[in-house]
């Protein structure tokens, strides 16, 4: 990474004019680059190791064009509300329908992972960067502030923290959205996971929430003890996009996911604050350009890990409640730590 004084460069032009930047942050063996387009994490490595944790592209337009929130922030609301209806005290609201025209994914074709965040504090091992979305963003009603504090920890931690407040009743669900490949190359078929939870949300065919909780006891989605991300489905459809049920709503930080890379030695820790961790396999990545260290991203390139409230929260009345009201915090605590054997 660069010298102190050289910690924020330029990262292209949004096409409203508005400059990006790029902002270099570091302490103990782990550095990492943040984006202002999306509040994205487009580099991460630690000591010991010559390549990117996370899947990032080169430039702004390869971001705009073709990102599927590789390393952002999603919100207002992250994963899916269905049909894009919600009701917040009987009032029935239409969010944008950015899923064929149908539902709504990671608050809208317009949504926090492909706004351009401001710079509000910066120093060599944090930043934190803010975002306003007014009155009826993507359909969303009240006017709401976020902020997103990225955070390098001496323990070799990537820490996010995430907050927001409302000037009226609104839902708010953010999420980080990296792409994680811990051997820097390849795909993560060969990853072994654990994650901490005996149920997830039972799933339509078509992603969409149905409201039951499956118990994943003697299935794929069991992952209480280390599985191989290849051992879902053999024919190598679609394995894993799926939310976890850690708990019925926001706790302590706590230890709640495992990964160890194949060929590296490194393993990756994730704990959180929240309720919810999508595990999605990065099935559907398909990348026309190059990326990070020359890289060349394909199917499972990397796989996600989004600590979160449940998806289609509001449309499911035994699912934590992700309503946000004046004089509230939006507060979430989510930290990945690195160990290279």
């Amino acid at each position: 990474m660069n010298s102190a004084a050289e910690q924020i460069s330029p990262f292209g032009e949004m096409p409203c004019g508005e400059s990006a930047y790029r902002i270099e942050i570091a302490a103990g063996g782990l550095s990492a680059a943040i984006i202002t387009y999306g509040a994205a994490v487009q580099e991460l490595r630690l000591m010991g190791f010559p390549r990117s944790l996370v899947l990032g592209l080169n430039t702004l337009e390869d971001y705009i064009a073709h990102s599927p929130h590789f390393g952002a922030i999603a919100g207002r609301v992250a994963n899916r509300i269905a049909f894009g209806k919600f009701s917040i005290d009987g009032i029935t609201n239409q969010a944008d329908q950015n899923i064929d025209g149908t539902h709504t994914l990671h608050g809208g074709a317009e949504g926090f992972g492909v706004r351009n965040w401001r710079i509000e504090d910066h120093g060599p091992d944090f930043v934190t960067l803010r975002l306003e979305s007014g009155d009826g963003d993507m359909g969303f009603p009240g006017g709401l502030v976020a902020r997103c504090r990225y955070s390098i920890t001496e323990d070799q931690g990537l820490r996010v923290e995430l907050s927001a407040k409302t000037d009226a009743p609104t839902l708010c669900n953010l999420a980080h959205h990296s792409y994680f490949n811990l051997d820097g190359e390849g795909d993560i078929l060969s990853h072994e996971i654990m994650i901490d939870a005996d149920e997830i949300t039972q799933m339509s065919d078509q992603l969409l929430t149905t409201g039951e909780l499956f118990n994943v006891t003697g299935t794929m989605f069991d992952l209480r003890e280390f599985r191989q991300v290849s051992t879902g489905k053999a024919d190598g459809s679609l394995r894993y996009d799926h939310n976890y049920c850690l708990s019925r709503k926001r706790v302590d930080l706590r230890q709640v996911a495992i990964v160890k890379a194949a060929n590296s030695g490194i393993t990756m820790r994730v704990s959180t604050t929240e309720p919810g961790l999508q595990f999605y396999d990065g099935a559907k990545v398909a990348m026309p350009v190059t990326g990070i260290d020359g890289r060349t991203y394909g199917a499972n390139a990397g796989l996600c890990l989004e600590a979160q409230f449940w998806p289609d929260a509001p449309n499911h009345e035994n699912f934590p409640d992700i309503t946000l009201r004046p004089g509230e915090t939006y507060r979430q605590i989510t930290e990945y730590r690195f160990e290279l054997r």
